[in-house]
């Protein structure tokens, strides 16, 4: 089984920087990466209609075979927190490696969050924050505009409308003295230089997608399901919604073309 591709999936494409992570740690994985681009976002919809996306979303992989699954969207893995409980493989969101992540990285004890509207309504964030060390203080923000611009290739620092947004977002945490944010959405690493400009050098930016990867690498080998191969790994995609569109966004989070790789599927007919 450890030869088994790890399962990624995420409502569109952030969690795109997921797997740019995951492969520098672990070049010899095989990874089948899953992005619910037709019902895209999560971040707006009922808890029970993530729970609904997520469970569906989690099954398609198991289909496929994995070894291992990563909600890597910061909406499932604040709504959908039975999931893991359920499933026959180790699983792992984003919200617990990354509040452990930030916790171990302020040093003045106020952190940011930032996510879309359903990351930050559930707490989840500062939730786990406060478990790891309640003396901390946490400061929320919802950023739904983000995403779009992500979407929409609004990335680079200097544009106009990418510096307003962020302003926009981030002047209240600012203010706060925060020296820690949690990108909590996998889109955000795209604008990161963007959002550093404005908070400054002395705040640190915590990748949810950067870390859930670096955490992922344990859970593998506390399971011993590490792949021993010497090759290099494979990635395979799958979307819900025009390939085409996936190829061309896809390029902006992993800095490559994905080529052929990309399949349509539709998870209503989906056997799983």
């Amino acid at each position: 089984m450890s030869e088994n591709a790890i399962g990624i999936f995420d409502s569109g494409l952030g969690g795109l920087t997921a797997v740019k992570e995951l492969v520098k740690v672990l070049p010899q994985e095989n990874i089948i990466y899953f992005g619910d681009t037709a019902r895209v976002p999560y971040g707006t919809r009922s808890r029970n209609t993530i729970i609904k996306y997520a469970r569906q979303d989690a099954y398609f992989l198991l289909s496929r075979g994995v070894k291992m699954i990563i909600a890597a969207c910061g909406t499932v893995s604040s709504v959908a927190v039975g999931l893991k409980d359920e499933l026959p493989v180790p699983f792992t969101g984003v919200v617990v490696p990354t509040a452990i992540a930030a916790v171990t990285a302020t040093r003045n004890g106020r952190i940011g969050v930032i996510g879309t509207s359903a990351t930050v309504n559930s707490g989840s964030y500062k939730n786990e924050i406060l478990r790891l060390n309640p003396a901390l203080t946490v400061f929320q923000q919802d950023c739904p505009l983000f995403v779009s611009l992500v979407e929409n290739s609004f990335i680079a620092p200097d544009d106009a409308i990418v510096r307003l947004v962020v302003e926009r977002y981030l002047q209240r945490l600012k203010n706060e003295g925060i020296d820690t944010l949690i990108l909590g959405c996998t889109h955000f690493p795209i604008i990161a230089e963007a959002i550093q400009n404005y908070l400054g050098d002395g705040v640190t930016l915590i990748d949810s997608g950067k870390e859930t990867a670096l955490y992922a690498v344990e859970l593998l080998r506390k399971n011993k399901l590490l792949n021993p191969s010497s090759q290099e790994g494979a990635c395979r995609y799958y979307v819900s919604d025009t390939v085409e569109d996936f190829r061309r966004v896809a390029e902006i989070f992993l800095d490559h073309s994905v080529g052929n790789e990309v399949s349509h599927i539709n998870l209503e007919h989906a056997n799983i």
